[in-house]
């Protein structure tokens, strides 16, 4: 059965896969890279993301050298910025622990900051040629379908079954090619939704498609507790074109970027109820302003835990003192794809 299906999935490959750059090496800094990437990102949002950070810092020796606040200004627009700052952090500890070698063994990679089970398992076996199971959301519905499997993927007994059945199957002789195979079959044909289930290759033994479970599997809990958060941003504007930038230093998803003054409050507040409360303000003491709401609306940002109601609040102001900046240096800093919209929106 192991040996019918890996050579099934691996000639369909050959004939189906994408031309994607990282594949057209071996090398574990490429594969690394745009592994990283394309964690929570989809393919075509990922490549330019993927081609700009190699241009910039075409070896791990480059990336390593890098300011932190240039790697997060660069993956700007991505997302899950934790990311970014494990890239930054794994780049230097090869470079200055490892003399720039990049770990051969899963047992190695996986010890990596930001590296997980994933993404060790895809640079062992795609570099090193190591027997290494990959196990993504495309390998979960694969399997979940095909072998009509209905335990819950995101379960611990979920994680071990699928674990533990893609490393039964795959191709101890062509690891680099099962695990990407699996992986494109799950991303282009085994679809989410509406997958071309009457011309799949493996439809023959397919128990979901015989049993007309596809649009069922594979199961997921639903886990996550969306929290509802109220924030006012504060856009302060001098006439003579100043504004502020406040850089996050407390641990979090935007943690080390920038945004403007921030009003955190329990509920949607109003043009008066703020007013009130800057009366106290810390930059606005003495000072005269004017306040109105950017477009009169409030955005929703939604996150993966948490939705973000969001108001942008423009303070003109005579002056700012020294933690201003000015307002065209403004895109030099690294901020929240939030923040980057309004920015681009306000036409800045």
């Amino acid at each position: 059965m192991a040996t019918r299906f890996s050579n099934i999935l691996i000639h369909w490959y050959s004939v189906n896969k994408r031309s994607l750059p990282w594949r057209e090496t071996t090398h574990p800094y490429p594969i690394w890279l745009s592994e990283i990437i394309l964690q929570q990102t989809q393919v075509a949002q990922g490549l330019p993301y993927y081609e700009s950070f190699l241009s910039h810092y075409p070896t791990v020796f480059h990336l390593a050298r890098a300011e932190e606040s240039e790697v997060l200004k660069l993956w700007q627009g991505l997302g899950y910025y934790s990311r970014a700052r494990n890239l930054h952090a794994t780049a230097k500890f090869i470079v200055n622990e490892l003399q720039g070698e990049f770990p051969k063994k899963y047992k190695d990679l996986i010890k990596l900051k930001g590296v997980g089970d994933y993404t060790a398992s895809a640079i062992a076996s795609i570099c090193f040629n190591e027997p290494a199971a990959v196990v993504d959301g495309n390998v979960y519905r694969v399997l979940s379908r095909y072998f009509g499997i209905s335990t819950p993927v995101n379960t611990t007994e979920g994680t071990t079954t699928f674990k533990r059945l893609a490393q039964d199957l795959i191709d101890k002789d062509r690891p680099a090619q099962f695990n990407q195979a699996i992986m494109e079959f799950g991303a282009i044909q085994c679809r989410p939704k509406n997958p071309n289930c009457k011309d799949c290759p493996l439809n023959a033994h397919c128990v979901a498609y015989h049993q007309n479970k596809v649009g069922v599997l594979p199961i997921k809990l639903n886990k996550t507790r969306i929290k509802k958060r109220y924030f006012n941003f504060l856009v302060f504007l001098s006439n003579d074109g100043k504004t502020i930038l406040e850089k996050r230093t407390d641990k979090g998803i935007w943690q080390n970027l920038y945004q403007f003054p921030l009003i955190e409050t329990k509920k949607e507040t109003g043009y008066k109820t703020l007013k009130a409360l800057l009366k106290d303000h810390k930059m606005l003491k003495d000072k005269n302003f004017e306040l109105h709401l950017f477009n009169d609306q409030m955005v929703i940002h939604k996150l993966s835990h948490q939705h973000l109601y969001t108001k942008f609040w423009i303070l003109r102001v005579d002056n700012l003192e020294d933690q201003s900046i000015l307002i065209r240096d403004i895109h030099n800093f690294a901020v929240p794809v939030l923040i980057g919209n309004f920015i681009e929106a306000f036409n800045f």
